[in-house]
């Protein structure tokens, strides 16, 4: 059996939890879907510019676990940006 999975905290919201490319329909465009709380290590790493272990305590996960959703994030944003997709964050 595996270990269960640790609540982590998330306190920043986006205002907008949908972009998409311009110019093209939102019928038209694939989706690269970020989970939480790779928004909020991104918001955390490299909006605030917050250390990576200081990031992850306030997210309450380790330093590890954190440079993997943040690798997961960038990841996916970086897809969306090269390949026209629309990012959406879910909640």
């Amino acid at each position: 059996m595996s270990r269960p999975c640790k609540r982590r905290r998330v306190r920043g919201r986006p205002s907008s939890s949908y972009f998409k490319p311009a110019g093209m329909r939102r019928t038209e465009t694939k989706e690269s879907v970020l989970a939480m709380s790779e928004f909020e290590a991104i918001r955390l790493v490299d909006l605030n510019e917050i250390p990576q272990e200081e990031a992850g305590n306030k997210m309450n996960v380790s330093q590890s676990t954190l440079s993997r959703i943040l690798k997961s994030g960038r990841k996916k944003i970086a897809d969306a940006i090269v390949n026209a997709k629309a990012i959406k964050i879910e909640k």
